[in-house]
């Protein structure tokens, strides 16, 4: 089995992992401006595309392949088609194009949703897959791939939680198979999270003290996943907040798809008592002391670059940054330097600025517990992807685990026999 890494590799973002040059697991961008893309974009022929999730650096490029068949849950599906097209609203606002409308809706005629669980056979090939529950957002998958002619497997986590949210059923690696290669997720090696219901006191208190003395709490926010468990959390302290951005599409969308929801009901109670914000209503939310829910959550456009401009110089006012901050991006400057770009313009934020870690990855203990789980199984070579610390986890494994430990550097190929 020949894998060639077009992405992922010692960065988080544009995943996309091409085996024997016929199956392509996931085909993201990396959220920079302009965004980055995986090697070779334009220029490969997979006859199918297996989608893990459908945050954009997993799923953002998968409109720009004319791919035969793609394979992603019925969610994944759905939350696929929304971004992408919200993707050519902001190409065309900051001078991107990688695909149009009708290669949205050519990817949607070839998509075939498949449940977890589901063993499929990919057409004219000898390769099968079987899907599981990630734990990341909903619809999120694992993948268990097999090709028959060799007797040789795979198993790529895509973006992995073992601890239950809010929002989200846990991953299950009890159930999950055997494989002799195992493809890893890295974004959290050698970070642990912190106990969640106190960061959540910690992150409630301090938006309670911020609109006490007269400030407003901007809370960036992924659209997918991240705005709903927060929306999840304010509503379960009393907090009312205005939501701004693609979050409410979302939400909407995942009413549609209760199954993948951990309670559909608490998500829906929250939204209804959230107070929704279009364009014309943001200019009135400052007239008092206001909690916004907004994207994007690293900062690198939509509606949070508009409260960012009006909250700046104001120290009683907060942004309380929710999830990881990739390299090179506004909320990345945020926290290093203190500063964001707007419009081509750096702006010094005056107003504080907390991290808090809702993560919907797996920790590092649970990451050093995957290794050993698989290796303990049979896997006999661990590829590290996604993360900025690639070469450190391989060489824990090696040193701990005693497997065979890569840490793939982008365009580098590999054969397993």
């Amino acid at each position: 089995m020949k894998l060639k890494f077009l992405g992922g590799c010692n960065e988080v973002g544009r995943s996309a992992i091409l085996v024997d040059d016929r199956v392509l697991l996931d085909y993201g961008m990396r959220p920079s401006d302009p965004p980055e893309v995986p090697l070779n974009s334009g220029n490969i022929s997979p006859e199918a595309v297996i989608v893990s999730h459908a945050h954009l650096d997993h799923s953002g490029m998968v409109p720009s392949l004319m791919v035969p068949n793609v394979y992603m849950t019925s969610v994944t599906r759905d939350l696929t088609i929304l971004l992408g097209r919200d993707t050519i609203k902001v190409g065309k606002d900051q001078g991107f194009a990688f695909f149009d409308e009708e290669d949205i809706r050519k990817m949607d005629e070839h998509t075939r949703t498949v449940a977890y669980g589901e063993r499929v056979a990919l057409n004219g090939s000898d390769y099968e897959f079987e899907l599981f529950n990630a734990g990341h957002i909903p619809g999120s998958s694992a993948t268990y791939l097999r090709k028959a002619s060799e007797d040789i497997s795979l198993f790529y986590t895509g973006d992995i939680r073992m601890a239950e949210t809010r929002l989200m059923k846990s991953a299950a690696p009890s159930e999950f198979p055997a494989s002799d290669i195992l493809l890893l997720e890295s974004t959290y090696y050698n970070k642990e999270h912190r106990d969640r219901q106190e960061m959540e006191h910690e992150f409630i208190d301090s938006i309670k003290e911020t609109l006490a003395s007269g400030g407003n709490v901007i809370v960036p926010c992924f659209a997918v996943g991240r705005t709903q468990e927060v929306v999840m959390i304010l509503h379960s302290y009393g907090i009312t907040p205005y939501v701004d951005g693609m979050g409410l599409g979302v939400f909407r969308l995942f009413k549609n798809h209760p199954s993948f929801l951990k309670n559909a009901k608490a998500l829906n109670d929250a939204f209804n008592n959230a107070q929704f914000v279009n364009m014309t209503r943001r200019k009135n939310i400052f007239s008092e002391p206001s909690v916004i829910v907004t994207t994007a959550g690293m900062l690198n456009g939509g509606p949070v670059l508009y409260y960012l401009k009006k909250i700046h110089k104001d120290p009683k006012s907060k942004v309380l940054l929710t999830g990881y901050q990739i390299e090179g991006t506004n909320g990345r400057r945020l926290i290093e330097d203190g500063h964001v770009e707007v419009d081509g313009k750096v702006v010094k934020v005056s107003a504080s600025v907390e991290q808090y870690d809702f993560s919907a990855h797996a920790g590092d203990s649970e990451l050093k517990d995957l290794v050993s789980r698989f290796c303990k199984n049979g896997t006999e070579v661990v590829f590290m992807v996604h993360g900025e610390h690639t070469n450190e986890f391989a060489a824990w494994a090696r040193d701990n685990i005693g497997c065979e430990a890569i840490a793939p550097k982008l365009g580098e190929e590999y054969i397993i026999e």
